[in-house]
């Protein structure tokens, strides 16, 4: 096959869900296949590591990026003789002038589930192309069999058109020495106390709002002192947080540590007690299984994706119902034989994902929609 893949989302949104995706995606591709064709949009640096005798990187400008996505991406795949175009960034980007197959990677539908929590300008973006997009392309990969669901929930369309590619975790994130971590952690980010970590944003579906009042409740009853720490950039949705945990009068407690470095991440798990997740709704949910692959205990949902990832092998809550959160925080931290159980139950579950696996799937979707091809012939 001769494939053209959308790689401009590695640069563009790096350190995001869709970043992370592509770039672990492409990585694997071209490490396991040495016997398809690849044609890489690309914008940015860092391009060095996907050029192979088997891949051609074609340049994008990000100032004419509709140009490229209307003119310029038509033209070259009708040229180049591409058999399959893979847009990862739901779609966004694909239009009636692509002469080949086309396969989308959504996400998930959050814009349509709940759209409070998305930003005026792409909501009305997705709500208006994700009609078209869906109905248009040859195929549709996702995350987790409950995006499939969600999919086939506003799309009436053939159910073997989505292929299932569940996600993985970074192979930085695993095992490290506790107590290097912990110091490092009081070093440059001034938490000397064992704690419970948040890792994964502020909107208002993961529910951070709910962990922090949550946790206040139960610091009057623990036995030693214990933090909550909130890592993540200092934005609008965090100013709202931290000025709750300050009318809480919680501020010895709960520590918003602000940005961390990616490098930084496997450390913040390694350290920590515990792992808390309440999101009210997830494609997938890759911060628990970041989490469990460093080997750390996980509290998380028991709604939409996150126990397809998790299944048994944390405590699984109502992310809605403050008391089962607040008990099984404490339950964690007064139950050190319940944690190391799961802390070990975590690496096991942990292992059955990967990035080479993800890989494999999507190139098994590539092939069957390309024998779609073959067979309309």
């Amino acid at each position: 096959m001769r494939i053209a893949i959308d790689g401009r989302g590695i640069n563009w949104y790096k350190g995001s869900g869709l970043g992370t995706y592509a770039e672990n995606l492409l990585k694997n591709l071209l490490n396991i296949d040495k016997r398809n064709y690849y044609q890489i949009y690309w914008s940015g640096l860092n391009y060095h590591q996907y050029q192979n005798e088997n891949t051609n990187l074609v340049m994008c400008s990000k100032k004419y990026q509709r140009y490229f996505q209307e003119n310029f991406f038509p033209e070259n795949i009708k040229r180049e003789e591409i058999d399959l175009y893979h847009i990862p960034q739901n779609g966004i980007g694909l239009n009636d002038d692509t002469k080949c197959k086309t396969i989308v990677t959504i996400h998930d539908l959050i814009p349509y589930i709940m759209p409070e929590t998305v930003g005026r300008g792409y909501l009305l973006k997705f709500l208006k192309e994700m009609p078209y997009i869906i109905e248009n392309c040859s195929g549709i990969l996702t995350v987790s069999e409950y995006s499939k669901e969600d999919i086939l929930r506003f799309f009436p369309i053939n159910p073997d058109k989505i292929f299932v590619t569940p996600l993985a975790a970074d192979s930085k994130y695993a095992p490290l020495d506790k107590t290097k971590c912990k110091e490092y952690i009081k070093e440059k980010y001034g938490v000397d106390k064992p704690f419970l970590l948040y890792i994964g944003g502020f909107s208002k579906r993961k529910n951070v709002h709910g962990l922090i009042t949550a946790f206040a409740k139960i610091v009057p009853h623990l036995d030693e002192i214990y933090n909550l720490v909130i890592v993540g950039s200092y934005r609008d949705e965090s100013q709202e947080l931290v000025k709750l945990v300050s009318s809480l009068n919680m501020e010895s407690y709960i520590k918003f540590t602000g940005f961390a470095p990616d490098e930084d991440m496997p450390i913040y798990y390694n350290a920590c007690e515990g792992f808390i997740y309440p999101s009210t709704y997830e494609g997938f949910g890759l911060p628990p299984l970041e989490a469990m692959s460093c080997g750390t205990a996980v509290i998380t949902s028991n709604t939409t994706s996150i126990p397809e990832v998790v299944k048994d092998n944390g405590l699984l809550i109502n992310p809605f119902s403050d008391t089962e959160l607040q008990n099984a925080m404490e339950t964690l931290i007064s139950n050190n034989s319940l944690r190391e159980n799961l802390q070990e139950k975590s690496l096991k579950r942990a292992a059955e994902f990967s990035w080479e696996k993800t890989a494999m799937n999507t190139l098994n979707a590539y092939e069957k929609v390309y024998s779609m091809i073959e067979d309309s012939k």
